[in-house]
């Protein structure tokens, strides 16, 4: 039986490098693999999580040069000495399946510590508004809590002229809505670096601004949430993720439901291989681009990179046109605009091919890379990779 997850108390952050290609269930089968068993009960890494006393684990991953280095976090509700245990415990991970390993302790945050400082905070911003010279006529009151209770104004954002904050341009970070409802309710909050997308199509205003700050999606518990999502992750470089309560949405939220959303947003890495899929590298692919060199032939892939179906290249169209499920296709052939649009329409992620044909433009959201590339990065890891940038 899971357990509710207990209030965090501590926030462990280790860093990581795997001498190998790994996915983020290798690492964390292996931080349970080899704590299990070495203390009782009370201290067993797997009882602490089903009790909710150990929160999930977050695990983000990079690859480079054959090796896969990343972050681990994990929330504890434990005292101190266990949670040290604990961050102890992970750091003595060695091996990651097949291939050595080394963990290192980054830091331990008490997280109350940071809620007490922001509290305290917020109470010398509220005392300083409050602070009079003189006592005040009814008047004068009346004036002074109609102008409090006035939000921060919508502002144009960009060519397309999107809804958002004052604070967009100044701030380091930003949070990205569905429509101008959602930015009005966040500047109620006292939110002021948010910007809309207005629309289905991500704006490039948008995909800028997440290459430039840390941007996180902050969307509706809904179907059309989960839409705009897929669509973000697809195109922009989103940084992390919040969401609406489920059937709920972002411009109906209390000013504590908006905060608690914010404060329980979570990596977007983690969240973009759940609804899109994993993300294909030089190092994924680098055995089958070797096969198919020379073979003319084009094998499909489900989201798992495992084979659907292997055919010559002239019947590839007609295949992907036939087959559902395909995640991605690469063969040995020009990748045409044909072949791309029919990609598109079947929600392919990634279209692998010899070269690309002239004048041909990647759809959005599909990415397109190409064999000879992945042969050479997998033979001189500095050699880039193309890829379509897909919008």
């Amino acid at each position: 039986m899971t357990h509710a997850q207990l209030p965090a108390k501590y926030r462990v952050k280790l860093s990581f490098e795997v001498d190998g290609v790994v996915e983020r269930h290798d690492i964390i089968g292996a931080i349970f693999g080899q704590s299990e068993g070495l203390f009782g009960p009370e201290l067993d890494l797997s009882e602490l999580v089903k009790t909710g006393k150990v929160g999930r684990i977050d695990v983000s991953l990079r690859y480079a040069k054959g090796k896969t280095t990343g972050t681990i976090i994990i929330p504890s509700a434990l005292d101190r000495a266990s949670t040290a245990i604990i961050a102890a415990t992970v750091e003595a991970v060695d091996r990651v399946g097949p291939y050595p390993a080394k963990v290192r302790l980054e830091e331990i945050t008490d997280v109350r510590e940071e809620r007490r400082s922001w509290i305290i905070k917020r109470a010398k911003e509220i005392l300083r508004e409050w602070a009079y010279t003189k006592v005040p006529s009814a008047a004068e009151v009346l004036r002074e809590v109609s102008e409090v209770l006035v939000p921060a104004k919508v502002v144009k954002y960009g060519p397309e002229g999107l809804p958002a904050g004052p604070d967009v341009d100044k701030s380091k970070e930003i949070i990205i809505v569905e429509g101008r409802a959602d930015v009005i309710n966040l500047l109620k909050c006292g939110i002021t670096n948010v910007i809309a997308m207005e629309g289905l199509k991500v704006p490039k205003t948008i995909i800028k601004l997440c290459e430039e700050k840390e941007a996180t999606a902050f969307l509706d518990g809904d179907h059309m949430g989960d839409m705009l999502l897929k669509e973000l992750l697809s195109v922009a470089k989103i940084k992390y993720v919040a969401r609406a309560p489920r059937g709920r949405e972002v411009e109906e939220l209390t000013p504590r439901e908006v905060l608690e959303a914010l404060a329980n947003r979570v990596p977007a890495e983690e969240i973009a291989e759940e609804l899109i899929g994993p993300r294909l590298t030089p190092e994924a692919l680098a055995g089958l681009a070797k096969e198919l060199e020379g073979s003319f032939e084009g094998v499909l892939l489900d989201r798992e990179l495992r084979e659907i179906a292997r055919v010559p290249v002239q019947e590839l169209y007609q295949k992907l046109n036939e087959l559902g499920g395909v995640y991605a296709v690469v063969f040995d052939g020009i990748i045409t605009q044909r072949i791309l649009d029919v990609a598109q329409a079947k929600g392919i992620k990634y279209v692998v091919g010899e070269r690309l044909a002239s004048g041909v433009r990647p759809p959005r959201g599909l990415t397109v890379m190409l064999l000879p590339e992945i042969r050479k990065a997998n033979e001189s890891p500095s050699v880039a990779l193309s890829a379509g940038e897909g919008h």
